[in-house]
Order: C-alpha cells, then sequence, then structure tokens
C-alpha cells in the first residue's frame, strides 16, 4: 500500500490509498475458507460446502468487506506514519487512475489544530465573598417551615398566603376557550403560579361567594390564541384555608434529620450545609469566568467535524429530554442544528484548550484528589460512607469525579495566571434570591 497526503485547507487534508489487488484477494481467498468452515447451506453438510459455492453466494459481500478493512488499515498506517491526529471520521471515495495491479481511493479528513494557550495576565477574575451568618440561617429555617406547611379552614375573606378552591370558567367572545374550566381548584394566593390580575380578583372572595370578572392575558402569553386578549371568568369559591408554619421546635428538628432534636444542632447542621452551598456556587462561578477567560485569550481553527457531532450531540440529548418530561410531537421540526451551534462551538473549543492544558501541565486527576472531592460530595448525604462506596463501585460516577477535578486543576492553573478580586456579594444574590 502507498499513500500520499496533500493540504486542501486549514485543517483539511487529502490522503490518497492504493490497495494492492493481489494482497486484498488473497485476503478475500482466506476470508471464504474460513466462512466455509462454519456456513450453514442447504443440501450441505456442516464445514462441506464447496468453496466455489461459497464464493458464488458470499464473494461479493466478503470482497467488500475485505476492501473497506484494506482501505481503513491503510489510511491508519499513514495517519500514524505521518503522526497526524484525525478528528472526526474520514470520507473516502474511489479514484480515478489507478494504477496497474492496485485500487486507488482518496481520503479527506480533517486534523486537529494546534492549540496555543494565550497570555492570562491581563484578565481579571471576580471571586464573590459570601458570609453566612445567623439571618442567613434565620431566612434558611422560614424557607424549610413554609416547604411543610399545613392549611386550615379559615371562616374570613381570602387574603395572600391562603390556599382556596375555586370552580371557574373562563370564556373569550362568549366562548369557552382550553383550559379556562376547572372544577375544585387549588391556588395558593400571592404564590405567582396564576396570572396576577386572577388572582387579585379572587382575594377578598369569602367561601360560598361568586363573581365575575374580565380580565386581560398579557402579550407574551405562552398560548398565543389568548394573548392580548380580554376575556372572562366566572368564579366560585369553594374553602379558604389559612397556611399554618411548623413550630421551629424539636419535632422540628427532627422532621429535619437531627434525631436528638436538638435547636442548636440544627441551627449548626444547617449552617454547614449553606456554608457547602456557598463553597459550591462560588466555584461555578469563578470556574465559568475562568473558562470563558481561556476561549477568549486562545484563538484556533476549529474541526467541522467534531463541531458537527458535538451539534448532534446537543440535539440528541434535547431530544431525550423532551421526551422524558413526556413531549410527544415531532421534535425535528424545531429542533434544528443551528439552534445549538453556538453551544457545540464553545464546548468543542473549551475541550481543546482543556485537553492542550491538562497534557501539557500534568493537570490530571491524582487518586487523593478523586478522594478528596468524593468525601466531600458525600458529607451532604444523611449516610456518606455508603456514598462514597456508591460511587467507587460505578466506573461512570468516578470518571464523573475524575473530569470534576481536571477542571478545578485547570481553574487552579488560571487563577495563578489572572489577577483574581475577591468582591463582596450578600448571600441571596449569590443564591439567586435577590
Amino acid at each position: 500500500m502507498q499513500a500520499q497526503v496533500e493540504n486542501t485547507g486549514a485543517l483539511e487534508k487529502s490522503l490518497d490509498i492504493a490497495v494492492a489487488l493481489d494482497k486484498l484477494e488473497a485476503d478475500v481467498e482466506q476470508r471464504l475458507k474460513r466462512l466455509a468452515r462454519t456456513v450453514k447451506m442447504q443440501g450441505f453438510r456442516p464445514g462441506k460446502v464447496p468453496l466455489k459455492v461459497v464464493a458464488q453466494q458470499y464473494g461479493p459481500q466478503v470482497r467488500q468487506e475485505a476492501l473497506g478493512d484494506a482501505v481503513q488499515r491503510a489510511f491508519a498506517e499513514a495517519v500514524t506514519e505521518q503522526k497526524l491526529r484525525v478528528a472526526g471520521y474520514p470520507r473516502i471515495e474511489p479514484k480515478e487512475g489507478s494504477g496497474e495491479g492496485s485500487m486507488a481511493f482518496s481520503a479527506v479528513f480533517e486534523v486537529y489544530p494546534e492549540v496555543v494557550v494565550g497570555d492570562l495576565a491581563a484578565a481579571t477574575i471576580e471571586r464573590p465573598s459570601v458570609t453566612v451568618g445567623d439571618a442567613e440561617v434565620d431566612k434558611t429555617i422560614e424557607v424549610l417551615r413554609k416547604q411543610r406547611v399545613r392549611y386550615e379552614p379559615a371562616d374570613r375573606a381570602a387574603a395572600e398566603g391562603d390556599q382556596v378552591e375555586i370552580d371557574f370558567r373562563g370564556t373569550l367572545n362568549g366562548e369557552e376557550f382550553q383550559g379556562g374550566q376547572g372544577k375544585g381548584a387549588r391556588l395558593v394566593l400571592g404564590e405567582g403560579r396564576w396570572l396576577k390580575d386572577f388572582e387579585t380578583a379572587v382575594a377578598g372572595m369569602k367561601a360560598g361567594e361568586s363573581k365575575s370578572f374580565d380580565m386581560t392575558f398579557p402579550e407574551d402569553y405562552h398560548a398565543k390564541e389568548l394573548a392580548g386578549k380580554q376575556v372572562t371568568f366566572e368564579v366560585a369559591l369553594n374553602k379558604v384555608s389559612a397556611a399554618v408554619l411548623p413550630e421551629v421546635d424539636a419535632d422540628f428538628a427532627k422532621s429535619l434529620g437531627v434525631d436528638s432534636g436538638d435547636l442548636a444542632t440544627m441551627r449548626e447542621e444547617i449552617k454547614a450545609n449553606l456554608e457547602r452551598e456557598v463553597k459550591k456556587r462560588i466555584q461555578a462561578r469563578v470556574k465559568e469566568q475562568a473558562m470563558e477567560k481561556l476561549i477568549e485569550v486562545t484563538q484556533f481553527e476549529l474541526p467541522k467535524a467534531l463541531l458537527e457531532m458535538e451539534t448532534r450531540s446537543l440535539m440528541q440529548r434535547a431530544l431525550q429530554d423532551l421526551q422524558a418530561r413526556g413531549v410527544q410531537m415531532d421534535a425535528s421540526s424545531f429542533l434544528r442544528p443551528e439552534l445549538f451551534e453556538d453551544q457545540a462551538t464553545r464546548r468543542v473549543k473549551l475541550g481543546l484548550i482543556m485537553a492542550e492544558l491538562i497534557a501539557k501541565h500534568e493537570l490530571s486527576a491524582k487518586p487523593e484528589q478523586v478522594k478528596s472531592m468524593v468525601d466531600e460530595h458525600a458529607q451532604s448525604f444523611e449516610k456518606p460512607e455508603e456514598v462514597v462506596k456508591w460511587i467507587y463501585s460505578k466506573p461512570e460516577h468516578l470518571d464523573e469525579i475524575q473530569t470534576l477535578v481536571m477542571e478545578d486543576n485547570v481553574v487552579t492553573w488560571v487563577l495563578e495566571r489572572a489577577k483574581v478580586a475577591d468582591k463582596s456579594m450578600a448571600f441571596d444574590e449569590l443564591m439567586g434570591n435577590a
């Protein structure tokens, strides 16, 4: 076999391959002989089918397989010999002008780019600084109380925070519209799960009362046939229930997993959990900035093959996510490749940059780093030791941890070269509650 490589683009190359026919035919004959020992054909005992009959029946298929393998071997030998790192899969086509005793093919493919990470000296990364104190613990306790709320009947007008049970009927131009009717529907006033104008109209009603009111849907309402339209609702209120939050006592502490029921212990555990969450969110923000800075300072051509593969992968994940959520419609009508191009570009570029840094600066995950992250992750569970065993028993889960450790190593490498500015931030802002 002979091969010749030509540059046809920034990353694209063309490789001419010649496959010797005598070697190909010898391979075909050997394959047919092996097949004859096991093939079953009517009128012959197993292993006794004449080679000529096997060749007539399976010859074309076997020859095609042998030719495909020969071309792949030639391609692999050529790229290995010339130390080419192939990105994606080659496009192989027959080539005219084969020499005597050979068959010629051309393989068009892309190679990985040379990645030279840019200078990070001028880059600035803001690292949030957040304090977890008694006020943050108190707020969290209130959230936990609301998560355990119960509702008791109240003989008064409905107010914000109450749960009401209603029957309702909505009409547009005198006709009922889809989703505009309900019996025994429950909503908590002020939660914002229903349209604000609807909740405002229901507030102040008492059990047994009915009312009719007009309401205009927002211009950006998800149901286009109702967006910006005025409708009429008829509402009958069946029941008003007031929210009752649990007392912060021993029973409450036990419901949070504090077996002793001690409130001081409960607050310590809540604070520890908040500090772990704060640390995690700070690390996430710093990591996001570090990755963006790497992308900004490092410029190189991206292989189209890798972009196409990543785009297809993102589309497939999006489709699976929709199916998991029960969406049965044909997603191909709106899941178009261009919707994922920017995300695919970022992921491919960042992946190549990180691979270069990890290899060049020995940033692979060390066993002690993996163990430390596994232990830290397990601490947020009730039985950490069982979580640790579970992670180490699942290679795919351990792979995820190793990937996270390598990402952290890359972030550390960036922080050692960029400017880091600590920025005071409110707890609610970091947690996304502001």
